[in-house]
């Protein structure tokens, strides 16, 4: 899905990842959210699907949000999505660098990759909020680094 991105600088990013924040999307979506703008596009049935990731796959502080919400970032990209379309060969080879940087990075200063070790009971909270906020916008950052790094 190479495409014509629209560029954001990092002080719009933040500026929309507060937005978006503040009308109650949660981190999934709002990784989804700033993808589809980059791109110039809205699906809100993809947004809506995203909820699914909240507060750790479905409110249960498990896998975290920011992770699932990545790694489907990259699949947006380079997955199949209709019976004309291929899965790119570079799907599994970006989904795997994602993975090993979101633990060694995030995973190894919060002492693992759930909800529960990164937020744990600040979820829903502003200081929880301030503390994803942050991973955010270093894994979109990172999200963005192996798709262009891979072409996309």
């Amino acid at each position: 899905m190479a495409g014509e991105r629209k560029l954001r600088s990092e002080e719009e990013i933040i500026n929309r990842m507060i937005e978006l924040a503040d009308k109650n999307y949660n981190c999934g979506q709002i990784m989804m959210i700033l993808a589809q703008d980059q791109e110039n596009k809205k699906d809100s049935n993809l947004i809506r699907a995203m909820s699914g990731l909240a507060d750790g796959c479905g409110f249960f502080k498990e896998t975290c949000g920011i992770m699932t919400g990545g790694a489907c970032v990259i699949s947006w990209h380079s997955g199949k999505g209709d019976d004309s379309e291929e899965e790119s060969e570079n799907m599994l080879p970006m989904l795997q660098d994602f993975g090993e940087w979101f633990h060694a990075e995030i995973g190894q200063k919060y002492k693992g990759t759930t909800c529960r070790d990164i937020a744990g009971e600040l979820v829903g909270t502003y200081e929880g909020k301030a503390l994803c906020g942050g991973i955010i916008l270093q894994t979109f950052n990172k999200v963005n680094e192996i798709l262009e790094s891979y072409g996309f």
